[in-house]
Formats: structure tokens, sequence, C-alpha cells
């Protein structure tokens, strides 16, 4: 399983998740994050809980099977870009196993 991490743009999320969510991914987590890359939006403020300058931004995690890993990639830059520079990232790594809370059953399938 892969487990991708997608920093992006607030005016975009909207569009990724729908997107996501229109193509089979309907489990993900989105969070308020405050960015402190090389770029710096425009607006971009001082923190007043880091001593950084910020650039607002949504974390959106989601855990899918290998195989699909590409195609939320591709669904996550396509609806995530935008014309100006500082779109976001996108982390990708691999997650050994997921269990349910509630029954304990493992969430993955083995290849065969």
């Amino acid at each position: 399983m892969k487990e991708i991490k997608a920093f992006v743009k607030p005016n975009r999320i909207q569009r990724v998740i729908e997107a996501l969510g229109d193509n089979g991914f309907k489990s993900m987590t989105l969070s308020q994050a405050e960015g402190t890359g090389a770029f710096k939006t425009k607006g971009a403020r001082p923190s007043l809980d880091f001593h950084v300058t910020d650039s607002p931004v949504i974390k959106l995690e989601l855990v899918c099977q290998n195989e699909e890993a590409q195609k939320a990639i591709d669904i996550i830059t396509e609806n995530g870009k935008s014309p100006e520079k500082g779109d976001g990232i996108i982390y990708i790594t691999s997650i050994d196993d997921a269990f349910k809370i509630k029954t304990g059953e493992s969430l993955k399938r083995y290849d065969l």
C-alpha cells in the first residue's frame, strides 16, 4: 500500500477532493497547514505561532493500494495545479499494513 500526502493550495483543494471522490478515492484526511517552502504565496504573512513566514496550504492524506497510487497522483496533479508558481508537493511512502480499529481487520490486499 502507499500513503499519499499532498500539500495543495486552499483555492484548489475542492477540485482535488471532488475529482478523487469521482474516481473512487472516498477516504482521505484534510488538515489546514502552513507551508514554509521556497515559494511564498501572495499574501504570505509572519505566523503568529511560529517564527517563519507562511503560506496557507491544505494537507491531504490518503492510503491506497500500490496499483492505484499513480492514478491518485495524476488526479491531484491535474486538479491541483494553477497558472501561478508554488502549487504544492506530493510525497509517497510505503505502508506495510493498516487495520480497522473496530474489528482489527487488515486492509492490505495481498498480490499473488
